[in-house]
């Protein structure tokens, strides 16, 4: 089908946030005064589990969550629902950079990749879990390259790993592109990612935690022993703050040297029939991506449509945020060529939805974390598309390290560490732009990186596609 008309009814809107039933009031903004032991600044992924498992820990700490618009809004409310166990966006990312601590993050991982379905369950939060693990595909020769090395590190990891000729990839999603494939089987759940973070901001409401929505924090200052956090229309005094913002404007000045807001885009097609369903098979309904350095993500809902998205992220010279940066049609455009490419026997499906998102990215690929005002303000950060899981041990962290607690989690090198900074504009929006057009020479040269993507490598920094 031609790729205009695919995507000509497509509403211009994230599926997950598209008038759903389930889809909570909002809750009222803050006026006047208040005071907390614990003011939590973002309503996404990583303040709603920091004000969950605040709770959990100690049921008498007064908690309070400020949400600039509504819960789930943002990036937690955009992303393709997959809530994989890797603390470090990936094996090979934590091969590289922690390989002494691997055996530890992996195990980590999936001790809250657990922890996180146990929840879901005792707050019977209603958000599709299907713990269906995650295949990575190979769709060019060069892509093999490595996986062999991956799945043998895997299995020594404890991971429940196979691999895949292209004979048995295709026996389980029907596609003529794909070389071979890895399909690690426990280590991510698929789910609706809006009504998990609604779900989670019930089960903190019925914990007595106070949330007040359109509340944005305008400004963060010391008063005294305690934090003053100021709205438009009130203040917060807290003993202790925790930042969930991402990519947000930080409140904490540090912060805007080792983010750059990075934006990725997604497809959503209509329901599948039968006949299509069975054309392409995926009955195990497992997470999908490729092994490009431009790749690809895509899933199945329980409607038996497909999500598919990744390939670009934009940076916009800058680092500019905007809302009309939700929207880019040109990507949305290469994006279903790229679908009908890999679904040919799906050439009369259309497209939706059609949607955008901000994605807060650092150079080393995964969360960082620290503390200011002498441990009074905690922050977890830098996730770069792989925080549905991930977030909520950034959660623990934080608690960590207000609490003062020596955790297995806070002596990991990982934690303690920060990834390079990215360098001040206009040479950031140089260098990305750089990096970007380097990247798709390497998919299109065999995966050979060329001098510019090795001096990053050799220093650590890097720009996710």
């Amino acid at each position: 089908m031609d790729p205009l008309k695919a995507l000509a009814d497509a509403e211009r809107k994230p599926y997950w946030l598209d008038e759903d039933p389930a889809e909570p009031e909002p809750l009222p903004r803050l006026f006047g005064r208040t005071t907390a032991d614990l003011a939590i600044v973002g309503g996404g992924f990583s303040g709603l589990w920091t004000a969950l498992l605040a709770k959990e820990r100690d049921p008498k700490r007064d908690v309070v969550l400020l949400e600039a618009q509504t819960v789930g809004w943002a990036a937690s409310g955009r992303n393709g629902g997959f809530c994989h166990a890797s603390l470090t966006h990936g094996l090979e990312n934590g091969l590289e950079r922690w390989p002494q601590e691997i055996s530890t993050l992996y195990r980590l991982g999936i001790e809250n990749l657990d922890e996180i379905e146990e929840t879901i369950r005792r707050y019977d939060i209603d958000c599709s879990w299907e713990r269906t693990g995650e295949m990575n595909v190979a769709t060019e020769p060069w892509q093999l390259d490595g996986m062999e090395e991956a799945y043998t590190i895997g299995r020594e990891l404890g991971m429940d790993i196979q691999f895949l000729d292209a004979t048995q990839a295709r026996a389980e999603v029907n596609s003529p592109t794909y070389l071979g494939g890895l399909w690690e089987r426990g280590d991510c759940a698929m789910l609706d990612p809006a009504r998990l973070a609604w779900g989670l901001r019930q089960a903190c409401l019925s914990l007595g935690v106070r949330i007040y929505e359109h509340s944005r924090v305008l400004g963060m200052d010391r008063d005294g022993t305690s934090m003053e956090l100021t709205t438009q229309y009130g203040t917060l005094h807290a003993a202790r703050v925790v930042l969930g913002t991402g990519v947000f404007s930080p409140l904490l000045k540090r912060l805007k040297y080792y983010l750059v807001p990075v934006y990725d885009y997604a497809l959503m097609t209509e329901p599948l029939s039968a006949a299509q369903r069975e054309s392409i098979g995926w009955h195990n309904r497992q997470g999908m991506g490729d092994n490009a350095y431009q790749f690809h993500y895509y899933r199945i809902t329980d409607d038996n449509s497909i999500l598919w998205g990744g390939y670009d992220a934009i940076y916009y010279s800058g680092g500019k945020i905007k809302s009309s940066y939700d929207q880019r049609d040109t990507t949305f455009l290469k994006l279903a060529e790229q679908f009908y490419d890999t679904f040919p026997q799906l050439e009369d499906v259309k497209f939706s939805h059609r949607w955008g998102g901000v994605i807060d990215t650092c150079s080393r690929y995964s969360a960082f974390y620290g503390t200011a005002y002498g441990s009074r303000v905690a922050y977890a950060v830098g996730y770069t598309g792989l925080g549905v899981a991930a977030t909520r041990f950034g959660a623990n962290v934080m608690l960590d390290l207000l609490d003062g607690r020596e955790t297995e989690r806070t002596r990991l090198q990982m934690v303690k560490e920060k990834p390079i900074p990215f360098p001040p504009e206009p040479f950031r929006s140089a260098a990305i732009q750089l990096t970007r057009w380097s990247i798709a020479q390497a998919d299109r040269k065999e995966g050979k990186r060329n001098l510019w993507l090795r001096t990053l490598d050799r220093v650590g920094l890097g720009f996710d596609s």
